[in-house]
Formats: structure tokens, C-alpha cells, sequence
């Protein structure tokens, strides 16, 4: 049965999204228009695929910031690959391989050193970078120029349709289904809301904590991995420069969604909306003439107010479980 009061926020969220979209509506009607809403999620879906994995790291109670960087090293990595004359059959799995091996390096620099994940991804973000620009430099595509020429097998990845729906959503809604039975549904799932709650309680009680961290990092670079190969085909051409926008508006829609930065809980399906409604806002945005400096900056503070908004919530939150714990205490006397 269906509970209202469980999926309140996403049901907020899914409210916000339809009044977003009449109300950019009511300025450029283009808005209204199904194919123009169903293909311009092409611009902006890939952030929704990498908040999912993203959602499970902050409900573990880490955090990641370095998934742009290595979406971009993984799409120069093809790009580079492709110009060496190896087949994309053996090219993708490579590219996916490293970008598994980028998640696994930050996780075993976090259980191993102890460090806080945020000073951790912030090395590896630079690290990751870094390596993309010297792979861009050694297949002579110096800055952020791209690699092009791929065949139309790889172009057509993002760039095609089933039943009228462009692909890439398909592969949203696939993944997002993916990512709520791990989170709910498996044993990796609980352990991962344990470990945000107590990492310290669930290593007592037996949690397999490191086993835990090394798959949901795993995961992340799997689909940052899965995110370049699918901006290459969308844009046509493997540019190390392709995640470097994407920090902002991922975490965004995961806070947004209902994530708790400190960790212990969080929704799929409310970050998989956050991210439909920060891309429309975008989108929105640009339609009725505001620049992208703009509709970023908007993100920001979009981000701000939400974490505020949280923390004023808690706060509120632990008054009136203190006043009632107060007032359970008298009427027992």
C-alpha cells in the first residue's frame, strides 16, 4: 500500500517540477511542449544517473566530489584508446574498468588512511583531472580540445529513441529502479543506512563496513564511467573538460532530494526528481533568455537554502522530541 506520509517530499518535489514547468510555461510556451520536454532531458539527465550512486556515498555518511574528474578521464581515456586504433568492443569495457578502479582508489584511501572523504576526493578530483589532461596531451588534443571521429554506432548510444523516448531517459529510469532496490531491498542497502547512522556501532555489530564503502565507490566510478561514454555520443566528440560543470548541480539534487549530509538517511526517488527539477530549472531558465552564469549561480543557492532549510528542521526537530520527553517524564510522576 501505498504511504503518502513516507514519500511526502517526493511527492513535493514531483508538485514542484509540474508548477516549475507551467510557470516557465506561461513565459515561452515551447515549455509546454512534450518533445521539447522529453528531448531537452538529454541536456541535463546525466546529472540525475550520477546522484544516484551519489545518494548512496552521502546516506554511508561520505561524500565524493571527484565524479566530474573522472567522467572526464574516462571520456578522454576512450578518446584516446579509439585513436590508437583499438576497437570500441574492447575500448568501452577498459573505460569501464577505469572508472571502477578511480571509485576503489577513493574508497581505499578513505578505510585505509582514515581521512575524511572530502579531503580525500578533493586529492583524487586533481589527481583525476590532471590525468585526463596529459592523456589529452599525449593524443595531441592539447587543452580542452576533443577527440572525434567515432562511428555512428557510438554517436547513435544518446542520440536515439524507443517508442518516442529518448534513450538516455530510459537509461535514467533503468538505472534509478536499479539503485532503489539496492538501496531498499538488499543487504548492501541496510548496511549502507547503518554505517551513515554509526559507523562506529555498525563495525560492533558486525557490518561488513569496508566490503560496504569499497562497492557504493565502486559504483559511482561504474557510472561516471557509464556518463562519459554517454556524453561522447552525445556530443560526438571525448573531451577531458565533460564533468567539469557537474559538482554543483549533483549534490544539489541529492541534498535536494532528501539526503542528510551528515549521513543515515536519503531517497532515490527523491533525488532522481531533484534532478528532474534542477535540470527544467536550467532548462527553463535558458528559454526565457537567462544565461547559464545565472541559472548556476541559482543552483547554488538553491543548495544553500536547502541545507539551511535541513539544519532549521533538525533543530526544531530536537526541541519538540526534548519537550516531549519533558512532558513524558511529569505525567509518569
Amino acid at each position: 500500500m501505498f504511504n503518502m506520509k513516507r514519500y511526502g517530499w517526493e511527492i513535493t518535489l514531483f508538485c514542484l517540477v509540474i508548477v516549475e514547468i507551467l510557470g516557465f510555461g506561461l513565459f515561452n510556451p515551447r515549455m509546454l511542449d512534450l518533445n521539447v520536454l522529453l528531448y531537452s532531458t538529454s541536456d541535463f539527465i546525466y546529472i540525475g544517473m550520477l546522484a544516484l550512486p551519489l545518494t548512496l556515498i552521502i546516506v554511508s555518511g561520505g561524500i565524493d566530489i571527484s565524479f566530474g574528474s573522472t567522467v572526464g578521464l574516462c571520456a578522454i581515456a576512450l578518446g584516446v584508446l579509439y585513436k590508437l586504433g583499438i576497437s570500441l568492443i574492447l575500448a568501452i569495457p577498459i573505460v569501464f574498468l577505469l572508472g571502477i578502479a578511480c571509485g576503489l582508489m577513493n574508497a581505499g584511501l578513505i578505510i585505509y588512511t582514515k581521512v575524511n572523504p572530502l579531503v580525500i576526493t578533493l586529492g583524487t578530483m586533481y589527481l583525476y583531472g590532471g590525468g585526463a589532461l596529459l592523456l589529452s596531451g599525449f593524443a595531441g588534443a592539447t587543452g580542452y580540445e576533443g577527440i572525434g571521429g567515432f562511428p555512428e554506432a557510438l554517436l547513435d548510444f544518446a542520440n536515439q529513441s524507443l517508442l518516442g523516448i529518448p534513450t538516455p531517459i530510459i537509461y535514467f529510469l533503468m538505472m534509478t529502479a536499479l539503485f532503489w532496490l539496492l538501496m531498499h531491498k538488499t543487504i548492501v542497502g541496510r548496511s549502507i543506512f547503518l554505517i551513515g547512522q554509526s559507523e562506529r556501532t555498525s563495525r560492533y555489530s558486525a557490518v561488513p563496513v569496508n566490503r560496504t564503502l569499497l562497492i557504493i565507490y565502486a559504483l559511482i566510478g561504474l557510472v561516471a564511467a557509464f556518463v562519459a561514454i554517454l556524453l561522447v555520443s552525445y556530443f560526438g566528440s571525448a573531451r577531458s573538460d565533460l564533468g567539469s560543470s557537474l559538482l554543483m548541480p549533483v549534490l544539489t539534487a541529492v541534498v535536494l532530494g532528501g539526503a542528510n549530509i551528515y549521513g543515515g538517511s536519503g531517497s532515490i526517488i527523491g533525488t532522481a526528481i531533484a534532478a528532474i527539477l534542477i535540470g527544467y530549472l536550467q532548462q527553463g531558465l535558458q528559454m526565457v533568455g537567462i544565461s547559464n552564469e545565472i541559472s548556476s549561480a541559482l543552483s547554488g543557492a538553491l543548495l544553500i537554502i536547502v541545507l539551511i532549510g535541513k539544519s532549521i528542521s533538525l533543530y526544531y526537530s530536537a526541541i519538540v522530541q526534548w519537550i516531549m520527553r519533558k512532558k513524558v517524564r511529569i505525567v509518569s510522576r
